[in-house]
């Protein structure tokens, strides 16, 4: 199954995807019909107006996420460009759910930094409620669907101090759509293509299975000190190829073109834009 949040004139949509067409839920985001118990089959079932695909205005694929983390290092690639040892835990921090851009959204470049990075990244949303100390295989469980995000970083930001959040959690900055696409359809998202490309230059090329901590392995170590309800949206990481580890460096300029690419799980495809006060 595959589930989107789209924009309509009477404001936001969740949506299930049936060939070219949308249909509506009748609940306003993804995360609001994951909060249903019924939600797989309150999605299957439902003949709400249709939409033509093609033609969709995509919101971000959660509008109302209650908690979004996300994992640094997490992709064995990134960690050896980063000069990094292997981590024995995920290294995590969180976002706000003002940063998340729907998938053909334009990015905006804050005139603040000069150092605006790609991080390509799998996604994943939380269907139902995962209680403290879930275990590897209920955690698994829980998990709704994945998607397509690029936690775009203000790396100057970032690296002021040795917390990460202030170059993480600009508004507006992170793409995260199209669509959620249920783990039958994708196979959990175990070994997927993942890449970023700038411009037509591919900057990041790896795969899911390159992940040292597996998304059910993240969601079980979140469970250990907080409760996930559904909705909530976590970042796994990203590969290597960030332009912050190349030499020399390369960052994202206004009118620049980010298109970000998961097997199975379709593009974000985005413009960066000018800061305009």
């Amino acid at each position: 199954m595959k589930l989107a949040t789209i924009r309509t004139a009477d404001g936001t949509a969740a949506v299930r995807l049936d060939g070219d067409r949308a249909v509506e839920t009748g609940a306003p985001d993804v995360a609001a019909l994951l909060r249903r118990p019924d939600w797989r089959t309150a999605a299957a079932a439902a003949y709400g107006p249709a939409h033509d695909v093609a033609a969709l205005d995509l919101a971000p694929v959660v509008t109302t996420p209650a908690k979004i983390f996300c994992v640094g290092h997490n992709y064995r690639t990134h960690i050896a460009e980063m000069g990094r040892e292997m981590p024995s835990y995920p290294a995590l921090f969180g976002k706000f759910a003002n940063v998340l851009l729907g998938a053909r959204d334009d990015i905006v470049h804050p005139g603040e930094t000069e150092q605006l990075d790609w991080e390509a990244e799998l996604g994943f949303v939380i269907g139902s409620r995962l209680r403290r100390r879930a275990g590897k295989e209920e955690a698994a469980a829980a998990i709704a669907g994945y998607t397509v995000v690029n936690d775009i970083s203000m790396r100057d930001w970032q690296w002021r101090t040795p917390q990460w959040l202030q170059g993480k959690a600009w508004e507006a900055s992170t793409p995260a759509g199209p669509w959620l696409v249920t783990g039958d359809e994708i196979d959990d998202a175990a070994d997927l293509e993942i890449r970023c490309e700038a411009d037509g230059e591919v900057m990041q090329r790896s795969r899911t299975s390159d992940l040292l901590f597996t998304p059910a392995d993240i969601a079980a170590y979140i469970s250990t000190f907080t409760t996930l309800e559904p909705g909530d949206l976590i970042l796994t990481g990203t590969p290597g190829g960030v332009g912050a580890a190349r030499d020399p460096k390369v960052f994202l300029k206004p009118g620049q073109v980010v298109r970000t690419v998961i097997e199975g799980l379709g593009e974000c495809v985005n413009t960066v834009v000018e800061d305009k006060p």
